[in-house]
């Protein structure tokens, strides 16, 4: 018998354990693996639409989708590819930014549900995101996709600008550091349409990084301080360090405060009340707005 997506979708769903997601196995669990209303709350599709596509009867899913589940299931590149060619559509291909996020930087966020970690693309795209971030950030799922770009987060003026990001500019180095990313980025995925067009949009947009980019800026990401704005708790001060993951081109974004102090206070406060406790804490993605 042929193996279908729908198929495939159930086997690699079966394989995943709730503690695999970080999600907490509760007594008299039937299911072993994730059950379907589960997936469908990791990759941002409403459980009836994961139901149809396992069974036949959604047909033709986007890529956007297809992705967005390869994420939630996390799936190897190579299983990743399969299931694009389950669905009928072409692969990713070289010369085109990623927006997989590897298995096991998924498997450390699922156990990083006390600290504000976010992965980005080599676009600076958000891609996943622990609970925390979004209480200290804002629910990045209640944002287009245009405004989880941080590059035009950071150079862009109206509703895709800083009010999206609330994290205080600190002088020039990160502005520095983003368009040189971009340029470098440009030159490894330089068939990537996206990238391409927000390269041109920036510098049609903002004179500031039209000179950056112009002057060649090239500036590497350090170990900063950021002050977030929280409208419930006011300033938040907090160490930001950006790691990349050896083998792909994703960054993380983790912020920390120092243990017992005021900031740290602040950010449990926010957990709690945003839900985003050590229980049940689970990374977010794109799909929490491409539900079909």
């Amino acid at each position: 018998m042929d193996e279908t997506l729908g198929t495939a979708l159930r086997r690699w769903r079966d394989r995943l354990s709730p503690a695999d997601v970080g999600r907490p196995s509760r007594p008299g669990r039937r299911a072993a693996g994730l059950r379907r209303e589960e997936l469908a709350d990791l990759a941002g599709l409403s459980v009836d639409y994961v139901v149809r596509l396992e069974q036949g009867r959604a047909t033709s899913p986007s890529a956007q989708v297809v992705a967005s589940l390869a994420r939630a299931l996390q799936l190897q590149p190579m299983e990743r590819d399969y299931a694009y060619r389950l669905a009928g559509l072409l692969p990713p291909q070289e010369g085109m930014i990623s927006t997989h996020v590897p298995a096991g930087v998924q498997r450390m966020l699922a156990r990083l549900g006390e600290y504000p970690v976010g992965v980005f693309s080599a676009d600076w795209t958000l891609l996943s995101w622990t609970p925390s971030w979004a209480a200290l950030l804002g629910d990045p799922g209640a944002r287009t996709p245009v405004e989880r770009n941080l590059v035009r987060a950071v150079f862009a003026t109206g509703p895709s600008g800083l009010a999206s990001w609330p994290v205080l500019q600190d002088g020039d180095t990160l502005s520095t550091a983003l368009v040189a990313d971009l340029r470098t980025a440009l030159v490894t995925y330089p068939r990537d349409r996206g990238l391409i067009d927000l390269v041109e949009e920036l510098r049609s947009a903002s004179a500031e990084f039209a000179r950056l980019w112009d002057e060649g800026a090239v500036g590497p990401h350090v170990s900063a301080r950021k002050t977030v704005v929280h409208p419930q708790v006011g300033e938040v001060t907090c160490d930001c360090d950006v790691l990349t993951v050896p083998g792909c081109d994703i960054r993380l974004v983790v912020y920390t405060v120092a243990a017992g102090s005021a900031d740290a206070e602040k950010l449990e406060f926010l957990r709690v009340t945003s839900g985003a406790g050590a229980d049940g804490a689970s990374p977010q993605g794109p799909g929490l707005f491409s539900t079909p």
